[in-house]
């Protein structure tokens, strides 16, 4: 996925806003775009931990129907959903791998904190398979 430095730093500083829970949102992209192969972040939006808790997330689905349908009203599509990990590295948990069913050809864009330095990465996750993807930032 290609970003902007602007919604790449919009997406940090919601991450860095509570360091010690996880703090979710998702990244739409434009829909013809992303048919054609091309998938660029158009806009991020924030999104509530329904569990407020530095071990898991999961978005409000009130939240998520809300977000859902403004970006299919502007003509774009969940591109990535993002979140942080207060205590470790930015690669995806069992915990990560078992709600991306539900996400087939989404993003998951993680921000690590464990360092003290936001660390962040992206991963595909299709069928259980893991792998991390570019994030190309403009």
């Amino acid at each position: 996925m290609k970003i902007s430095r602007e919604l790449l730093d919009q997406l940090v500083a919601h991450v860095l806003e509570d360091p010690s829970n996880e703090i979710c949102g998702v990244a739409a992209v434009d829909a013809d775009g992303a048919a054609a192969g091309e998938r660029r972040a158009v806009q991020t939006y924030r999104a509530r931990n329904m569990h407020l808790s530095p071990l898991r997330f999961e978005i409000d689905p009130k939240d998520l129907l809300r977000l859902s349908n403004e970006i299919d009203e502007r003509g774009w599509e969940i591109g990535a959903i993002y979140h942080s990990h207060v205590r470790s590295e930015p690669a995806p948990s069992q915990t990560d791998i078992n709600y991306a069913g539900n996400w087939p050809g989404v993003e998951w864009i993680i921000v690590g904190l464990a360092s003290g330095t936001p660390e962040v990465r992206s991963y595909l996750i299709e069928e259980g398979q893991v792998r991390e993807v570019p994030l190309e930032v403009q």
